[in-house]
């Protein structure tokens, strides 16, 4: 096991240890000072800096790195979100290989997509959004390395309640749990030459491949979902240096015909060329 995978688990394990200070602390009188609930996140988060300071210094791939050109994910008319086009880490961490990351959600009419919401409704159903249920389609030829659709889709996340929840309670918990809680239903393919592409956040009991299968460019593998740590129905892709989002580092990627669309930008994915046989 690789010391980023220790360090990780260490990670979670201060993060559960935190928690379990602060019930202790409101249900007995230990006779500490309160503060010291906090030293166990404190540790936990100087860890992950620590780990991922060494990381890219050390066996990350360079910023100059050529973007590796692929096939979009999706077909059809879609909005960016948190794009590497206007920053990196592209989600503010370099953590689960994310640096390269990208958010996109089906707009396929000017207004088709609710938008968010201070108050009221406080979630939305996955079905109002045009995203839920898209065919995401394999960006190379490639092999199935993990494949897990078993989580449930949540409602969205797209009112001010609900995102405090999503950030305070939701996220937390997930992090304790592991990355498997944080990507939700996920999908990693083996694009050779040490390029893995990840899709996370598919719909529940929506994968037409397993671990192991070979896969062509354009065939469909699964369809948009909203499970794991996700505000609304969108499709999250990335390209990384390794299987596990725990551990590998993030690569730079373009969409062959499109590039890599900026924030809040609009673009048309053409149907695939390559089917599968």
């Amino acid at each position: 096991m690789s010391a980023r995978k220790l360090a990780m688990i260490a990670f979670r394990l201060l993060q559960a240890a935190f928690f379990a200070a602060i019930i202790a602390d409101a249900w007995l009188d230990l006779g500490y000072p309160h503060w010291w609930n906090f030293l166990p996140l404190v540790l936990a988060y100087a860890l992950v800096f620590a780990v991922n300071r060494t990381g890219r210094t050390s066996d990350s791939p360079p910023k100059d790195r050529e973007p590796i050109e692929v096939e979009p994910p999706v077909t059809g008319r879609w909005s960016a979100l948190n794009s590497p086009a206007d920053r990196t880490p592209s989600h503010g961490t370099h953590a689960y290989g994310q640096t390269y990351a990208i958010d996109v959600v089906a707009e396929p009419e000017p207004g088709a997509r609710p938008g968010f919401s201070a108050l009221w409704p406080p979630a939305r159903r996955n079905a109002d959004f045009p995203a839920f249920g898209a065919p995401l389609r394999a960006v190379a030829d490639a092999t199935v390395v993990r494949a897990d659709d078993r989580q449930r889709d949540h409602l969205s996340r797209t009112s001010l309640p609900g995102l405090l929840y999503l950030m305070l309670v939701e996220g937390s918990m997930r992090e304790i749990v592991g990355v498997r809680r944080i990507v939700g239903n996920h999908l990693v393919l083996d694009l050779g030459d040490g390029t893995h592409a990840l899709y996370a956040h598919l719909r529940r009991g929506s994968l037409t491949v397993a671990e192991g299968d070979r896969v062509r460019a354009g065939q469909v593998l699964a369809q948009c979902g909203n499970s794991g740590n996700s505000t609304e129905p969108h499709v999250h892709f990335q390209l990384m240096d390794g299987p596990d989002p725990d551990t590998a580092r993030g690569l730079p990627f373009t969409w062959r015909g499109i590039g890599v669309p900026r924030n809040g930008e609009t673009f048309e994915a053409p149907a695939a060329q390559s089917q599968p046989a």
